[in-house]
């Protein structure tokens, strides 16, 4: 099958560690059985952006799929871009009208109240029971991630949103066709707020599960892992390779992994070649693309894992 990653139903969200760079290198290394028609499943316990389900999604006989992410306001958008699109489209447009007409001060002042009411209003929120309010919640999630800096999406130890202001002279709040294109993909797929391992019981010989989760820190000061009010620790990261470890010796999926590679800044660090030394550890060229400090935005290599050759 024909490798061409210009895909019509594109990520609507900015999300630090998006693998829209990176699709087609990892399709490079998707299982043959996924070409072949023999993979009818598709698993991705850390959501994010969704670039790789999109693209498996939109080229691949897969018919259903199983999406989840421990961050809850992550799975309440994509609920709500599953199940109530066009309402959301509808605030959105409203919203993208009155900030691209007013002036710089007032769009300011608006991102600062539309992330005030945000976390403020995060505590009422149930995200176990679907209610319209969640297309209120998941709009302002959606403006904040356009017009942010950066689009990063960083909570403070309260679990409070903080990213500042981003001055963008037209940014794309809505994305109508996109949203809706997202929507008509996501009628395949179940969608949780869930730790990784609770995707287990949709695993079997017959799916292709692919993991991103949060990079190990190449450094103490590059922690982009605040995505959650939980950060995601080395602990967490052997307990991730353990649990692949699991899914390898007993469900026969074929599983796909990506994490920053120690080797860019230290070449004795043998962290994942320890954790997953029975696999195969591949090497691909990202671009660091979130980073405060303009001159440190470059080439670096990431890890791809595979329990296949």
């Amino acid at each position: 099958m024909a490798q061409s990653f210009a895909t019509e139903a594109r990520p609507f969200l900015k999300w630090a560690g998006g693998k829209g760079q990176l699709l087609a290198q990892l399709a490079a290394r998707f299982p043959p059985e996924l070409g072949r028609g023999e993979i009818r499943r598709y698993v991705e316990p850390f959501l994010g952006g969704g670039a790789v389900f999109l693209a498996v999604a939109q080229r691949y006989a897969v018919t259903e799929a199983y999406l989840s992410d421990a961050n809850p306001e992550l799975a309440l958008v994509y609920r709500v871009v599953q199940r109530d699109v066009e309402a959301l489209i509808a605030r959105l447009a409203e919203q993208e009208r009155r900030y691209l007409a007013a002036p710089e001060t007032d769009r300011r002042d608006e991102y600062y109240a539309v992330r005030d009411a945000y976390n403020r209003s995060r505590a009422p929120i149930d995200s176990t029971c679907y209610t319209p309010e969640w297309v209120a919640r998941a709009g302002q999630m959606i403006f904040l991630n356009k017009t942010c800096f950066n689009g990063l999406y960083r909570l403070n130890r309260r679990g409070e949103f903080n990213v500042p202001f981003g001055r963008y002279r037209r940014p794309a709040i809505c994305g109508a066709d996109n949203l809706r294109r997202v929507s008509a993909l996501l009628q395949r797929a179940e969608i949780a707020c869930a730790p990784f391992a609770a995707c287990a019981h949709r695993v079997d010989a017959h799916t292709f599960v692919y993991f991103d989760p949060p990079y190990r820190p190449l450094s103490a000061t590059a922690r982009f892992t605040a995505y959650s009010a939980r950060k995601f620790d080395d602990d967490d990261q052997i307990a991730l390779a353990g649990f692949f470890a699991r899914l390898h010796d007993t469900t026969g999926a074929k599983l796909m992994l990506s994490n920053s590679d120690p080797a860019n800044i230290d070449p004795t660090d043998d962290f994942f070649s320890r954790h997953y030394g029975r696999f195969h550890l591949h090497r691909v060229a990202a671009t660091r693309m979130i980073n405060v400090q303009a001159d440190k935005r470059g080439k670096i290599s990431e890890l791809v894992i595979t329990n296949y050759a």
